[in-house]
């Protein structure tokens, strides 16, 4: 007698398929997800058989958007509304109903979560200063997830600490400092709330104990292109945002050194008190970099605080041939790095650097008694809980070590100057294309902003109607970009100038005909808005 074939169930994007155990794409191995749930794997199920199974799934479902991510004839993202992914979209659903769900819908889930967002790895996404898809640091984060672990003592994450620790003293001898203290943190924002905060704490200790009643007004200046996280920590801290002053920039979008120091005199005319300046290095919008050198030397006429906001721009550090962006860096007090941008380590991944050692632990100690005791049998110097505002704290580290002894020094270099050439050669193929206009010439770093002028309103001569109509374009076009999946720059107005893209460059996976592509899909795109 012949055996009738058992029909199984088998998860996929749109819910449940029917198919034979003959079928390629199902497993004699299965684990028969539809009638299990999360209480048959470990801890709770008796073997670990059906945990492997289900980790198995998981790790197809991962290496299938992994290959769809370099594949460029997949779309980045399969566009929906709000409201839309809100209401469910083929079965897919954001609501908690409180029951329990079986494996087989948890794994519809897992493939319906990455099929509905964004695929920032693709070569074709230029949205964000942080993009593409590293396998060796996501290899990395996956093994910090596994060992789920927190970093606040040596007795929990002993490896994990101790590559903390390698790390920073690595990043001492790239800056060119002669000591160094400095964190893992959980972005850009914070390492740049860590600064100001030690700046405070070095001319006024005893606001920690005291608060601010009785202290004199501070003041803090940055350039008024710096990231909007340099002045947060005036709100946060009680500064205030009226003592947060912008510095006007020249016409490369540099911090102007003569700006600083005049409204550092007029601060003091009005009886406060100047402590803290932030040098950008590697605007957001522009990937312009302040002069150091000379923001140093203001700085340390008027006993100042330097803070040098690298997150973007820090990467240069790597490499010789642009190493020259951030000269004068080893002067500063503090620096703020994020490579999970431009080295490409998967998000996130950031550090808070010092060269005052001793000062992070004097800032933010509580001396909780119940995680940092003092007679433990080794060295208390490496529970480094003590120096963070946070208590539980991700283990980030790992993602860049990992990184770096695969790659070297020489892959980090490879990595920054390629896409610098990369923008370069945008600039000189948005040069030689009709419609298109760089807004900022030449630009410093992987940043390129420009303006496409569709036919409609190339011709208007009045400069007034021309901009207005102009800063519709950018909008538009990104709309109909994120609608057809094809590819994704972001866009933004910046002081007189009107909505204009920003193409930022920082992923690996690029190459000259995606830049080709970006440019052809722009006019493609634009070429029949009518206003």
């Amino acid at each position: 007698m012949q055996k009738q074939s058992a029909w199984r169930f088998r998860s996929s994007s749109v819910g449940l398929i029917k198919v034979e155990p003959n079928n390629d794409d199902y497993s004699m191995n299965n684990g028969d997800f539809e009638n299990s749930s999360s209480a048959d794997l470990l801890p709770f199920g008796k073997s670990d058989e059906k945990t492997q199974l289900f980790l198995k799934e998981i790790f197809e479902i991962l290496l299938k958007y992994i290959s769809k991510s370099f594949d460029r004839k997949c779309k980045i993202l399969d566009f929906h509304h709000p409201h839309q992914l809100l209401e469910g979209i083929e079965g897919f659903s954001l609501n908690i109903n409180g029951e329990a769900e079986s494996l087989e819908q948890i794994l519809v889930d897992c493939r319906d979560t990455l099929k509905y967002g964004v695929k920032t790895g693709h070569p074709r996404f230029f949205n964000q200063l942080s993009s593409g898809l590293d396998i060796v640091s996501l290899a990395a984060d996956w093994v910090t997830s596994t060992a789920n672990t927190n970093m606040f003592t040596f007795e929990i994450a002993p490896v994990f600490i101790l590559m903390e620790d390698v790390i920073i003293k690595r990043m001492m001898k790239i800056i060119g400092w002669e000591n160094i203290d400095g964190i893992f943190s959980p972005g850009g924002s914070i390492n740049n709330l860590y600064s100001v905060m030690l700046a405070r704490h070095k001319i006024m200790p005893d606001v920690k104990h005291s608060g601010l009643r009785g202290f004199p007004q501070l003041v803090m200046f940055q350039s008024k292109h710096a990231h909007y996280s340099n002045k947060r920590p005036a709100a946060i801290l009680g500064i205030g945002l009226n003592n947060c002053i912008d510095i006007e920039v020249d016409e490369r979008g540099h911090m102007k050194p003569e700006d600083l120091e005049l409204k550092i005199l007029q601060s003091k005319l009005d009886g406060k008190v100047p402590f803290y300046v932030t040098a950008t290095a590697g605007t957001t919008v522009r990937g312009a970099f302040d002069e150091i050198v000379k923001i140093s030397e203001v700085c340390k006429k008027y006993k100042i605080w330097l803070h040098v906001d690298a997150a973007w721009g820090g990467a240069v550090m790597m490499s010789q041939k642009h190493r020259h962006l951030v000269a004068g860096i080893e002067m500063s007090d503090s620096v703020t790095w994020n490579p999970h941008k431009m080295v490409g380590v998967v998000l996130q991944c950031s550090m808070f650097l010092t060269k005052h050692k001793r000062l992070l632990e004097s800032c933010n100690n509580m001396r909780a008694d119940y995680l940092f005791q003092q007679d433990k049998h080794y060295d208390i110097t490496y529970d480094t809980g003590d120096k963070t505002i946070q208590c539980g704290r991700h283990v980030d580290v790992f993602k860049l070590w990992l990184s770096w002894r695969a790659k070297g020094d020489k892959g980090f270099c490879h990595h920054v100057e390629r896409c610098i050439e990369l923008a370069r050669y945008l600039v000189r193929k948005i040069k030689k294309t009709p419609g298109f206009q760089l807004v900022f010439q030449e630009p410093e770093y992987s940043n390129v902003c420009f303006w496409y002028y569709p036919p409609s309103i190339r011709n208007i001569c009045d400069e007034v109607i021309k901009n207005e109509k102009l800063g519709k374009v950018a909008p538009i076009i990104k709309s109909r970009m994120m609608e057809r999946g094809s590819i994704m720059i972001g866009y933004q107005p910046l002081g007189s100038k009107v909505n204009f893209f920003r193409c930022v460059i920082s992923n690996c996976a690029v190459n000259y005909d995606d830049i080709d592509f970006m440019v052809g899909e722009i006019e493609r795109l634009g070429h029949d808005i009518d206003m």
